[in-house]
């Protein structure tokens, strides 16, 4: 006696081919998704950050991190002591991703915060990227600002890019940021460009003034700081 087989007819398996192909591309668009959410918040540092200098000046008329009359103006509040005698000088003063505790560009979080203008602890542990009272963007990377100073400015200054330094009063950096979303964010807030205009990027640990990397040379995978200067 012949035992019968028996299979898959051409019918069925198109319409398997079908569901995975839906499967597949909307695992794709989620993705697609996912990764712009991340970019928008990974901009919306950039945006808000500004807004928390001026808001600062209207009220007190002085710079958060560099008032001088801060432990008047707020209860509560630090009065930076480094750089010494610089204090309300209309700079912030110091690196942006300082690890000392009295930097103006540190004490920068604690004013907004107690000024109610932004969230998270006001209390200095020791200013590593582990600190919880440091910023951290969307990718857990560091986030900081200070005066765009030649001296202490992160990428492309007068030494280093003499015929195209980054120009602006303040700059923000935003560290941690795959090269993926450094494209995507140069886009979307600037000229397209990593090497130009007022953002710029560069390896992750760089050290200070740094040639920007142009996006040609951007990796998907690796990490980079983001300075962006206004």
């Amino acid at each position: 006696m012949k035992s019968q087989q028996s299979g898959f007819t051409l019918v069925e398996i198109a319409i398997v081919l079908v569901i995975i192909g839906l499967l597949l591309g909307g695992i794709l668009k989620g993705q697609e998704l996912i990764n712009s959410a991340r970019v928008k918040n990974l901009a919306n540092d950039f945006r808000t950050i500004p807004t928390y200098i001026y808001a600062f000046q209207d009220k007190f008329r002085a710079l958060p991190g560099d008032d001088a009359q801060v432990s008047t103006h707020i209860t509560g509040s630090t009065l930076a002591t480094t750089p010494a005698g610089v204090q309300g000088n209309g700079v912030i003063n110091g690196n942006w991703n300082s690890t000392t505790a009295t930097d103006e560009t540190s004490l920068f979080w604690q004013h907004v915060r107690l000024a109610n203008l932004a969230s998270g602890p006001t209390t200095i542990t020791d200013m590593s990227d582990a600190d919880p009272y440091v910023p951290k963007n969307a990718n857990s990377g560091r986030i900081g600002i200070s005066s765009a100073q030649d001296a202490q400015i992160q990428i492309d200054n007068v030494t280093t890019n003499a015929a195209n330094p980054m120009r602006g009063t303040y700059q923000i950096c935003s560290k941690s940021i795959l090269g993926k979303f450094v494209k995507q964010l140069d886009i979307q807030m600037d000229d397209g460009n990593t090497a130009s205009g007022s953002m710029r990027a560069q390896p992750d640990n760089a050290a200070l003034g740094s040639a920007s990397t142009p996006t040609a040379n951007v990796d998907d995978a690796t990490n980079y700081t983001v300075c962006m200067t206004f």
